[in-house]
């Protein structure tokens, strides 16, 4: 009974492979390449959709348990966008940053 609770109380993921095959399908698009050729001077070769593509199917063969396992080890090492600060800290980067702004001319 307990294993049971457990297992309903995490609910698994369910591991997409869609976005990763649209995204490979439109970087093969004569607008993503033209967007590409205009920005950077040079066309997408689109290695690093087929990685994401790949890195995907290759999960799905794997267990349930294992990829949740990867996925969260993933999520983890992934750095916050975030910088987190205490109102002491937030108060003295804002005035370090937009203090100049309230001085009187």
């Amino acid at each position: 009974m307990s294993s049971e609770n457990e297992e309903a109380a995490a609910p698994r993921r369910r591991l997409s492979c869609s976005k990763y095959f649209d995204a490979l399908w439109f970087c093969y698009s004569p607008v993503h390449q033209m967007q590409q050729y205009y920005r950077l001077g040079a066309f997408d070769n689109c290695s690093g959709k087929w990685s994401a593509l790949y890195d995907c199917l290759n999960l799905k063969t794997k267990r349930a348990s294992e990829v949740e396992e990867i996925l969260e080890t993933r999520e983890k090492s992934v750095p916050h966008i975030w910088s987190f600060r205490s109102p002491k800290e937030a108060r003295s980067h804002w005035n370090k940053l937009f203090g100049h702004l309230d001085e009187q001319e």
